[in-house]
């Protein structure tokens, strides 16, 4: 039954579950509403007999055109060719963007998540940080669904019981290009280096190599699946460090090939390897995921998974955009690998 209750735009868009914006396009008749959400919004407004006002039905012109993006460490080079990859992509959509860096902390994502829904962004891109564990940490969460309400968030992880969407990639395909390759070329003794098992597409990574290996025939002691430690250059070098040391002091041979969890731990585990004095790819071969500029900087040149980077950015910013519009978009996507960039680090054969 109709009330009298005074309510405005933004108290139905609240209990409808969309933008402001939305609403204001089923007011004024647009076309690119979801029905279900029009049926809604509609029931709302009978509900309430909502009268609006013109600068109401005016809200779906009011958009900021900005996107707000979270990364965890934009010096890292990953982050900062995903970053500029959605940069260009929003500018192509006549968007701009804002930059966050949250270091990883999630104090810090929380207070730009925050930040960003006061500066009116249409929508938010995260990336790494928090929406990368494997487990969501339910206090965080339950913030997310509190500061956010009803503006999209695309992440490239994930972040159960809220209403993200996700755009990730394949790890579990990236792994068996690696591994393809590295058996291919007569590897049988394999290492795994780097990252964390708590960071959902390490772990992804981590039991697609166990499965692989099993159907491959790889020797269990032959594989060595411990070595965590981190994503950077120096966690790549330590872990390498105590890979060498462990090696030494059970008087066992090195493996015959090593996959590092990115280019950057890459780097530090060839810095390593060639401070020992342990010759790549002849004694060794290394491998890794991202294919940044790091794998030609670094000596020899560096067999790395390749991304279509401006495809992923697109991928992100088009879903943002559609969501924000009241469009239909994917709540999952995958993204594939775009191929295995082969290079001096792992071309030999054993």
């Amino acid at each position: 039954m109709p009330t009298d209750k005074k309510i405005t735009i933004y108290e139905i868009a609240k209990e409808a579950g969309v933008s402001p914006a939305t609403v204001s396009r089923v007011l004024t008749g647009n076309a690119n509403v979801k029905q279900e959400k029009k049926e809604k919004v509609l029931e709302l407004i009978k509900k309430y007999n909502f009268k609006p006002s013109a600068v109401a039905r005016g809200l779906s012109d009011t958009k900021s055109r900005i996107i707000g993006i979270i990364v965890a460490d934009v010096r890292n080079t990953y982050y900062a060719d995903m970053y500029v990859a959605c940069e260009n992509a929003a500018n192509k959509e006549g968007y701009s963007v804002m930059l966050m860096n949250s270091f990883g902390r999630v104090d810090m994502e929380i207070r730009q998540l925050e930040k960003l829904v006061q500066w009116q962004a249409d929508a938010i891109i995260h990336m790494g940080g928090a929406v990368d564990s494997l487990t969501t940490d339910p206090s965080f969460a339950k913030e997310v669904k509190r500061l956010l309400g009803s503006k999209p968030l695309v992440v490239t992880g994930k972040l159960d019981n809220t209403d993200c969407y996700q755009v990730r990639i394949d790890a579990a395909a990236a792994m068996d290009m690696l591994v393809q390759h590295l058996v291919s070329n007569g590897n049988r003794r394999i290492a795994l280096v780097g990252g964390r098992l708590n960071v959902e597409s390490t772990y992804i990574k981590y039991n697609e190599f166990k499965k692989l290996a099993a159907e491959l025939g790889l020797e269990s002691g032959s594989l060595y699946t411990d070595n965590f430690g981190g994503y950077g250059i120096d966690e790549g070098t330590a872990s390498m460090n105590e890979l060498i040391e462990k090696f030494k002091k059970e008087g066992a041979a090195l493996p015959e090939a090593l996959i590092c969890i990115n280019d950057s731990t890459a780097a530090g585990v060839i810095k390593s390897l060639r401070k020992h004095g342990i010759r790549i790819p002849e004694d060794i071969s290394v491998v890794s995921y991202d294919n940044t500029d790091l794998c030609e900087v670094v000596e020899p040149s560096l067999t790395s998974v390749a991304y279509d980077y401006e495809k992923y950015g697109k991928t992100l910013v088009r879903t943002a955009i559609d969501v924000a519009d009241g469009l239909e978009a994917k709540r999952q996507i995958l993204v594939k690998p775009s191929g295995l960039m082969v290079r001096k680090s792992s071309n030999i054969r054993r």
